[in-house]
């Protein structure tokens, strides 16, 4: 089903870029969210269809499995004081490590030293225990009470950098589905849904699979390394349970379409799959990276949004349909002024069979 690129070891971070309009990134979501535009794309029939994603019945059957990922964005964007200092600071929580540790980014990072002590409100506060790369920081915080409880309080919702406009709705960057808290970031694929939209495709026989992945640091870390297969991804938590694992094996079985609702679902897919396409109820953390000429071993079909050019999300959806083949609907849906990035349009596409 992957596009087997034979020159991967030589592709650079260059060979994903494409030119985007400044205002074709989406400033707010649309209303309601299944109004947003769709891009289908047929594999096998090398066929474009231009609609808006509440046709997305056209284009599932029954028996199709959408494959979503449930978990649920914390208010992970936070602001603070270093030592004293009147210059603020901006952190982003990442990944919780234990009870009062988390890895974070951090901006601007140069003034967060080892040991430095961060006030943030009268109830929290941190000390930075380990610096990293790009901006990485582990912190211990200190409080009196229940984080989450004290989180929601000083906490903001962690909007993508490119996104300008104030959020008016903070379930608005929510799927309709979350509720396991954890991610730093939105799976945005599934902001498209409502559930009207989800009780139609019941209705019609498609069936809905539940997945975890908790994004954090490998969503914001760009990519620097000129060949691609020097970049490092950092790892991610992931659940899959008994019940669901059954609904994707039966699928599997059956020669029904495996369909992922985000490049969340698809690498916590490709983590757990085995080369017939089965995967096992576990849990774990994940550091997969997907790029072009890797071959898939579960996935037939993808929900995805139109992602940052030289992202490691542009080059799993170029590994999913080929390269040029994704830079080639990319500049399309550029003319077709599409809107792009976490609140922009969707796309839909349809893979070949595991045989093809």
């Amino acid at each position: 089903m992957a596009n087997n690129d034979s020159k991967t070891a030589n592709l650079s971070t260059h060979d994903f870029y494409y030119d985007l309009p400044e205002e074709l990134i989406a400033q707010t979501p649309v209303e309601p969210r299944d109004s947003s535009r769709l891009l289908a794309y047929d594999m096998g029939e090398d066929r474009v269809t231009h609609a808006h994603f509440y046709d997305l019945p056209k284009f599932l059957r029954a028996g199709d499995l959408l494959v979503i990922n449930n978990t649920r964005v914390i208010p992970a964007r936070i602001f603070g004081h270093i030592d004293g200092r009147e210059s603020t600071l901006e952190m982003l929580l990442l990944k919780r490590i234990d009870y009062s540790h988390w890895e974070t980014i951090m901006k601007p990072a140069r003034k967060a030293r080892l040991g430095s002590k961060i006030f943030i409100s009268d109830e929290l506060t941190a000390t930075v225990t380990e610096v990293g790369e790009y901006g990485a920081r582990t912190v211990e915080f200190h409080f009196d009470g229940v984080f989450e409880d004290i989180l929601d309080r000083v906490g903001n919702m962690p909007l993508p950098p490119y996104i300008k406009e104030k959020l008016s709705d903070k379930e608005r960057y929510q799927t309709v589905y979350s509720k396991i808290d954890g991610s730093a970031a939105a799976p945005t694929a599934g902001l498209h849904f409502t559930p009207e939209l989800m009780r139609k495709l019941k209705d019609m026989g498609v069936q809905f699979a539940t997945v975890l992945l908790h994004i954090g640091l490998g969503t914001f870390r760009p990519v620097k390394e000129e060949n691609i297969l020097d970049h490092k991804m950092h790892t991610e938590y992931y659940e899959i349970d008994a019940t669901n694992a059954e609904l994707i094996n039966a699928a599997v079985r059956e020669g029904r379409r495996v369909i992922c609702v985000g490049t969340t679902s698809v690498r916590t897919l490709e983590t757990v799959a085995d080369k017939d396409g089965f995967v096992r109820p576990c849990k774990g953390e994940t550091d997969i990276f997907i790029y072009p000429g890797y071959h898939f071993k579960c996935v037939q079909g993808l929900i995805t949004n139109f992602h940052l050019p030289e992202s490691t999300l542009i080059m799993l959806v170029s590994a999913f349909m080929g390269r040029e083949k994704t830079l080639q609907i990319y500049n399309e849906a550029v003319r077709e002024r599409y809107r792009f990035f976490s609140f922009g349009d969707a796309m839909f596409i349809a893979g070949r069979k595991k045989d093809e």
